[in-house]
């Protein structure tokens, strides 16, 4: 039975798990949740993710909620098909991918959320004003962060080294949504970034699971 993936296709979350599968190759039923009504903390929902939110992934009797959960979940019970999302077979190439695997975590998510959320959600999804000296500060955040990046791509064609990983993989559906904000070029500005960039984003996997985060690509109504 192929798992299913409970959540919505605009959402970075739901997106970043959807990537993951389709690195591995493995087929997966993607249940939609009504965000709009609240559908994700109805009683049925919260009986999954008691924290409510999105995504939920069911694997026959495991359920698991944490989008980087469970990409690390899909990324093991698949080690031996597809992308190799963790250099299992290495222990320092793997030490690596877990250290930038945690930048993403600690330092790049926490920066590029809420400025996404300024320039993109509010204004698009809860028809509110964008607050900017909130969206400078938020900026002024993740350009130091994408500084380190740009060095550490100065020196290898990904953050963990010369191979893609779940530590490039998890950057995918936050950086689609703020190359298509008014910071872009928070990217754009910084070559070994935006090379990097549009080489992870070209990847057949996410180009298939991106095709639910095209709801960013439309002019807000």
């Amino acid at each position: 039975m192929a798992p299913k993936l409970h959540g919505i296709g605009f959402s970075t979350c739901t997106a970043r798990v959807a990537a993951a599968l389709n690195e591995k190759g493995v087929d997966f039923d993607l249940v939609g949740v009504n965000l709009a009504i609240g559908e994700q903390k109805q009683p049925h929902f919260l009986a999954r993710n008691p924290f409510g939110q999105v995504p939920v992934l069911e694997d026959g009797d495991l359920t698991l909620f944490e989008s980087r959960a469970i990409t690390k979940y899909i990324a093991y019970k698949y080690s031996g098909q597809g992308t190799d999302l963790v250099r299992g077979g290495d222990e320092k190439e793997r030490a690596l991918v877990n250290v930038w695997v945690e930048v993403e975590a600690h330092h790049f998510n926490p920066a590029v959320a809420p400025l996404v959320s300024e320039l993109l959600i509010k204004p698009r999804v809860q028809r509110l004003p964008t607050d900017e000296v909130a969206a400078e500060a938020h900026a002024g955040k993740l350009d130091k962060v994408l500084s380190v990046y740009e060095e550490r791509l100065s020196k290898s064609k990904y953050l963990a080294g010369d191979f893609f990983t779940l530590a490039d993989l998890h950057h995918l559906p936050y950086l689609y949504c703020l190359v298509r904000t008014p910071k872009a070029s928070l990217v754009t500005s910084r070559p070994h970034v935006l090379a990097w960039w549009e080489d992870i984003s070209s990847r057949p996997a996410w180009l298939k699971a991106a095709e639910g985060m095209k709801f960013w690509d439309a002019p807000p109504s």
